[in-house]
């Protein structure tokens, strides 16, 4: 809980001052905030000052707490369009909810941290994000000569703490991190030199370790839920000698189970096939749609769209990836162990042919990329079955905007938009199989070419943005 101690009479002149003196370290700093939270959510800043952070990411309801007072009643003049309170968190009603909760620097000047945290979790629904913004140790020196210089407003800080010390807490008053992001080379505006150093120095690895904010952002662990529907949606073109197996291999689980075909062009009868196997199995909820736009991509995002269950699935229809291993996936998203839930396929042995060398090399190389570039683990990012809760698709295509229509595979489509909504990503091991019927659709070098292309795209939206 804050500790409502005095403060200086001037606090808010000095506060304005600090953000005009401060203003490209600001302009960062809204830039970040406004990237990790997206406009129109319910948005909770404790430690709000005047308000001008709240106000930047464009919050459908906005709440600003704040003990002082003084930087409330400005806040109000400010920005009336937003709600803001005097006192702690205890100053919200506790049946208010939020999509995201922000602590620009308020760590460091509680009492105690782990009674502040427990007390927000009354302000959290499951999907809730807490971003926990504070700065590195490594800029105490320079944070005291600023305060001197009146450069920067006078800050009780009690606690320098560490990423380390943050997760601790976190994880004693039932949070979980999802990633941690570091921003901020050089708080100052010099062209070229601000720019250089900002979008592309301090995104290096190690070199990331001397910026001076870092964000941890984390969700709530809330008592799961029970079971739900879902949709499978299996992608096909030419896989004729699949269909059936794909129906009668996978296993039952959840409360309904749907399957959704999506046909791209095939050559070998796969449309006719699936119409058998509709009639064959009419206890089965199966559905069958043509794309008209190509790849697999297009075709899961058709799928998803059509889709009625509660839970989202893919499998290839070359079967690589076992049907039997579908009930895996599902109790881990239902469980809450992640929000999406990826397939690795590089943990246990891989059977001959299965995947050639290069392909292996390739998806070696895109694990340690991605694992850089999205700030959580990936071992295997190229692995087809993907899972996640169809709400959070929902919010991933209403987002998609910010990357475009740019993946024919589909893969980092949803990679891409779940690490943009700050999701749970955790891989589950798979073993991968031989191909039993036909050929692989895969053009390695010429795939193998796109998806370089949409990794210089993902760190330019993603790491330099």
């Amino acid at each position: 809980m804050e500790k409502n101690t005095p403060h200086p009479p001037d606090l808010v002149a000095q506060r304005n001052r600090s953000l005009k003196k401060n203003a490209y370290y600001y302009s960062q700093l809204f830039r970040q905030y406004q990237y990790l939270i997206p406009p129109g959510k319910r948005v909770l800043e404790v430690g709000c000052r005047t308000g001008d952070l709240l106000n930047a990411v464009q919050p459908s309801f906005g709440m600003g707490v704040d003990i002082n007072p003084e930087m409330i009643r400005a806040a109000k003049d400010k920005f009336p369009h937003l709600n803001f309170r005097a006192g702690d968190i205890t100053a919200i009603e506790p049946e208010q909810k939020f999509d995201y909760i922000f602590l620009s620097g308020l760590l460091g000047e509680l009492d105690d941290i782990q009674v502040f945290l427990t007390e927000l979790r009354r302000h959290c629904h499951r999907d809730t994000r807490v971003v926990i913004e504070y700065y590195s140790y490594l800029w105490i020196f320079f944070f005291r000569l600023a305060e001197k210089l009146k450069i920067k407003i006078s800050q009780r800080i009690l606690n320098w703490i560490t990423p380390t010390d943050i997760n601790n807490f976190l994880h004693l008053t039932g949070y979980e991190s999802i990633r941690t992001e570091r921003k901020i080379l050089f708080p100052f505006g010099i062209p070229l030199v601000s720019y250089l150093l900002n979008k592309y120095m301090a995104n290096l690895p190690l070199i990331d370790g001397l910026t001076m904010n870092y964000f941890i952002i984390a969700r709530p662990l809330l008592p799961v839920s029970g079971q739900r529907s879902v949709s499978i949606v299996i992608p096909c073109r030419n896989e004729k000698g699949n269909i059936e197996d794909a129906i009668r291999r996978t296993p039952t689980f959840g409360t309904h189970q749907e399957f959704i075909f999506i046909e791209g062009g095939s050559r070998d009868g796969t449309p006719e096939e699936i119409q058998r196997i509709i009639q064959a199995y009419p206890r089965q909820d199966i559905k069958f749609y043509q794309q008209t736009g190509k790849g697999k991509g297009d075709a899961v995002r058709l799928g998803f769209e059509k889709a009625n269950g509660e839970v989202l699935m893919i499998l290839d229809a070359d079967l690589t990836v076992a049907p039997e291993d579908l009930p895996k996936f599902y109790q881990a998203l239902i469980e809450d162990k992640g929000e999406f839930i990826n397939g690795c396929r590089l943990v246990y042995p891989l059977e001959r042919q299965a995947m050639r060398f290069l392909n292996l090399i390739a998806n070696k190389f895109f694990s340690i990329f991605f694992t850089w570039l999205l700030g959580q683990n990936f071992k295997d990012t190229l692995c087809g079955t993907k899972v996640l809760a169809k709400h959070h698709y929902v919010a991933l295509a209403q987002n998609r905007a910010y990357f475009g229509d740019f993946d024919p595979f589909g893969d980092f489509d949803l990679i891409f938009g779940a690490t943009k909504l700050n999701l749970k990503i955790i891989e589950l091991p798979i073993r991968y199989h031989e191909r039993q019927y036909g050929q692989t659709q895969i053009r390695r070098f010429y795939h193998g070419f796109l998806l370089l292309k949409m990794c210089f795209f993902a760190l330019r939206k993603i790491k330099l943005r």
